[in-house]
C-alpha cells in the first residue's frame, strides 16, 4: 500500500508515538491539538499504510539484570561464502526464527550482515552460533564484538520538518 502525504499533524503524530506508543488516544489528541475522533482515525491510518509497522515495549535491561543476570550482547559480523539473492535471502529467513538475533542488517561494503545478539549467557550464545553459523556451510566469516556497557539505545526514525 503506498504511503499517505503527509502533513504537520501526522508528522506530529508520528514523532510523538516513537517517544511513548502508551499514551491514550485522548492524550495524543490534546498533544497534537486534534479532537480524539480524527487523532484515532490518523493513528488508524498510519498503522494500515505500514508507516506503524508495530508498537512494542522496551524493557530495562538494568532493571531486568537484577532478577536475571546481564546476559550478553553482541554485535556479529557475518560474510557469506556466496552472496547471490536466494543464498541472502535464505540466511535473512534462518534468522527470523531466533529471538536472540534482535536486529539484523545487509551490509555493503565489507560483511554481509551486522546482528545485534543478544543471549543468556555464554553457552547460549555457543548454541546460536553452532546452529547459525558452524551448522551453515555458506557462512565464510564470523566477527563477533561483545559490548561491556551499552551507551545509548533507541529505536526513534528522524522525520522530515514541514514548514
Amino acid at each position: 500500500m503506498n504511503a499517505p502525504n503527509l502533513d504537520a499533524i501526522d508528522l506530529q503524530l508520528l514523532a510523538r508515538l516513537q517517544v511513548d506508543s502508551s499514551l491514550s488516544n485522548q492524550a495524543l489528541a490534546a498533544l497534537v491539538h486534534v479532537s480524539p475522533p480524527t487523532c484515532l482515525r490518523r493513528v488508524k491510518r498510519l498503522h494500515d499504510t505500514g508507516l506503524i509497522e508495530r508498537e512494542i515495549a522496551v524493557l530495562n535491561a538494568d532493571h531486568l539484570a537484577r532478577a536475571f543476570g546481564h546476559g550478553l550482547s553482541a554485535v556479529v559480523e557475518v560474510t557469506l561464502d556466496r552472496q547471490d539473492q536466494a543464498a541472502l535471502e535464505r540466511f535473512e529467513q534462518r534468522l527470523q526464527a531466533e529471538d536472540a538475533v534482535q536486529q539484523c542488517y545487509r551490509v555493503s561494503p565489507g560483511p554481509d550482515f551486522c546482528l545485534v545478539v543478544h543471549a543468556a549467557n555464554m553457552p547460549a550464545y555457543l548454541a546460536l552460533t553452532q546452529r547459525l553459523f558452524t551448522a551453515d556451510a555458506n557462512v565464510r566469516n564470523v566477527k563477533t564484538f561483545f559490548s561491556i556497557k551499552r551507551s545509548k539505545f533507541g529505536a526513534r526514525l528522524p522525520l522530515p520538518e514541514l514548514p
